[in-house]
């Protein structure tokens, strides 16, 4: 399960991450906090708002942050866009603290923001594949959730008595001094043990290879197509868990920072069990998608707060099995030139749809309730699990036979398109 942690750069990075990430999720939930307790009065469409402006960049700058990602040195990009965040953190913080902060410059924060995430991200994902080799590629990329969801349950947590004790502000600070570890760890690689290759060539068009790449790839575009709906409308968990704490259990931001932590719970487990899986496929990903839904479903309509923590455990584990399955299929299936164009492609889907699906689920919040608007994620996963399902029985031949007086569910191999990107990833159902 731990195996990549042999190799010294990844067990560099992979401690600088931890970090950093503790530190990022205590960010997101002091901003989502300040602006729907402080900024505003419950106003789940500002939520919604700041959530748009910090995710929606990566679509804008889709086709520069990939051609960055694949035909720079990145682990230069990372100090720069990891120390500008750190720098964007502190700012935010300072106005916090001296009570200076307004709603639109907490928008603005948040567009900044999502622009250096916007290189960030892909960078970032891609640099795993510099750390490990392509065997241990899959382990490393399920280590990295694990990792980023281990934050997920300490951040909110120390988030929650953090705003109560000493408020949002020095919270932020925190953050910001976070960002010294993932720049410490960087400085301090063993640089020619990375595991890199030439950089393509710059020629015209190399900009939008990405999209002809992919445009090719039948089980890639599906896969995409899943990760918009579940990105776009299932995982607005800063909307879904503020909301529901505030408007229906009637708590705190101590209440808050612990059912966020519940759902990390999940989404560890689920990044743990991911480790374990050498050459995660579409299966995976339409039964851990429909798992999700029906998770989504169940917590929409809990009676008090211990009840839906209990099932948010359960929408962490199936939300991470399917985000997990789908950032290692999608890399392993693909060419090393390609897979920084192809990640910041895959990034851009999950949060570009963020314009669209957190304005979208706060009206819904305001208009119809919390419980309601988790119908819609729970919709979206239901129906992304019916797109894998299409695939396969496109693409993969999935049928439903009877055998000796038994029903079996066949499956043919993957396709040659994907054998052609040098990969071994096969499936089986019985």
């Amino acid at each position: 399960m731990f195996h990549s942690l042999r190799s010294y750069n990844y067990r560099l990075w992979a401690v600088g991450a931890l970090v950093s990430n503790v530190g990022t999720w205590m960010q997101r939930i002091g901003q989502d906090w300040l602006v729907l307790t402080v900024l505003t009065h419950h106003n789940a469409t500002a939520v919604g708002t700041v959530m748009a402006l910090q995710f929606g960049p990566p679509l804008v700058l889709l086709p520069l942050s990939g051609f960055a990602a694949d035909h720079l040195d990145r682990r230069k990009l990372l100090l720069w866009t990891q120390g500008a965040s750190g720098v964007l953190a502190l700012g935010l913080g300072l106005l916090t603290i001296f009570g200076a902060v307004q709603l639109w410059q907490v928008y603005a924060f948040a567009l900044l923001l999502g622009c250096v995430t916007a290189f960030d991200a892909p960078a970032r994902q891609a640099f795993v594949s510099d750390l490990v080799t392509d065997d241990n590629l899959a382990n490393a990329v399920a280590l990295n959730s694990a990792s980023f969801n281990g934050a997920r349950m300490i951040g909110p947590a120390v988030a929650g008595i953090l705003i109560a004790a000493v408020g949002e502000g020095w919270l932020f600070v925190v953050n910001a001094g976070s960002y010294a570890a993932v720049l410490i760890s960087l400085c301090f690689l063993r640089v020619q043990e990375l595991h890199t290759e030439a950089r393509p060539e710059r020629t015209r068009g190399s900009v939008l290879a990405g999209f002809r790449y992919v445009g090719r790839r039948p089980d890639l575009l599906a896969v995409l197509v899943m990760l918009f709906l579940i990105g776009t409308f299932g995982f607005n968990f800063a909307i879904f868990i503020s909301t529901m704490s505030v408007t229906v259990f009637h708590g705190g931001a101590s209440q808050y920072g612990l059912l966020t932590s519940a759902m990390a719970v999940g989404t560890m487990g689920g990044a743990l069990l991911s480790a374990r899986r050498p050459h995660p496929g579409m299966v995976l990903m339409a039964v851990s998608a429909a798992a999700f839904g029906v998770c989504v479903a169940i917590a929409a309509v809990m009676p008090g707060p211990l009840l839906f923590a209990l099932v948010l455990v359960l929408v962490g584990l199936a939300a991470l099995t399917f985000m997990t399955a789908s950032n290692s299929m999608m890399q392993l299936t693909t060419e090393r030139a390609m897979r920084g164009r192809v990640l910041a492609l895959r990034i851009a889907v999950v949060l570009g749809g963020t314009p669209i699906g957190a304005p979208l689920v706060g009206w819904v919040v305001d208009r119809f309730g919390a419980r309601w608007a988790m119908g819609v994620g729970a919709l979206a996963g239901v129906s992304a699990a019916a797109v894998a399902l299409g695939y396969l029985v496109r693409h993969r031949q999935l049928r439903l036979h009877r055998v000796a007086g038994q029903w079996r569910l066949t499956l043919h191999p993957v396709r040659s398109d994907v054998a052609a990107a040098h990969v071994v990833a096969g499936e089986r159902v019985t």
